[in-house]
């Protein structure tokens, strides 16, 4: 089957059911597959752009995974540089938590700022442009991007472990702000 691509924003507003079931109920609407292969149904849903013109995008299914899963991928973006492993343009836990180390390192009161917006996203609050631009870092990846990524990441975890800890297993790579 050919792959389908989809734009749609999402809002992060609301309770955690209220956005995991946004994801879920559009993930619902997908035509299935026929079998394995050639035969499966395949979706990428951009959700995301950044300041950069990159894209944010889910993409169905993911990999080794099943049911509701999805990997979050960044255009333009290799997670493994500079580590001679295969390119790689979805984050993991230790992109992310290596990444706000070194913003914490680099200025605590800047990253404290940062923590509290991470903090409205994992509570499931919307949060501005303006917001997001007052946050310069010269080391890593730019907040924007951060904070994009992860409401995705706490959306996955949410969907994929509801009856578990949800996007908690995500929250706990985020260093604190002491």
């Amino acid at each position: 089957m050919e792959r389908i691509e989809i734009t749609k924003s999402f809002s992060n507003s609301g309770s955690r059911n209220d956005v995991r079931m946004r994801v879920v109920n559009e993930f619902a609407k997908e035509s299935p597959g026929y079998g394995n292969k050639d035969k499966a149904s395949r979706y990428i849903y951009y959700v995301e752009t950044l300041e950069n013109g990159d894209r944010i995008y889910l993409q169905r299914p993911a990999n080794l995974h099943n049911g509701f899963d999805f990997l979050v991928c960044v255009e333009n973006i290799n997670y493994a540089e500079g580590t001679g492993k295969r390119r790689r343009n979805y984050p993991k836990h230790t992109d992310i938590e290596t990444d706000l180390v070194n913003k914490k390192n680099e200025n605590l009161e800047l990253y404290c700022k940062l923590y509290d917006l991470i903090d409205d996203v994992y509570n499931c609050k919307d949060i501005s442009s303006e917001e997001i631009s007052k946050l310069t870092f010269t080391t890593g990846y730019s907040a924007e991007h951060i904070l994009k990524v992860l409401k995705w990441l706490f959306i996955e975890q949410d969907i994929r472990y509801w009856n578990y800890s949800g996007r908690a297993k995500t929250r706990g790579i985020i260093p604190t702000k002491d």
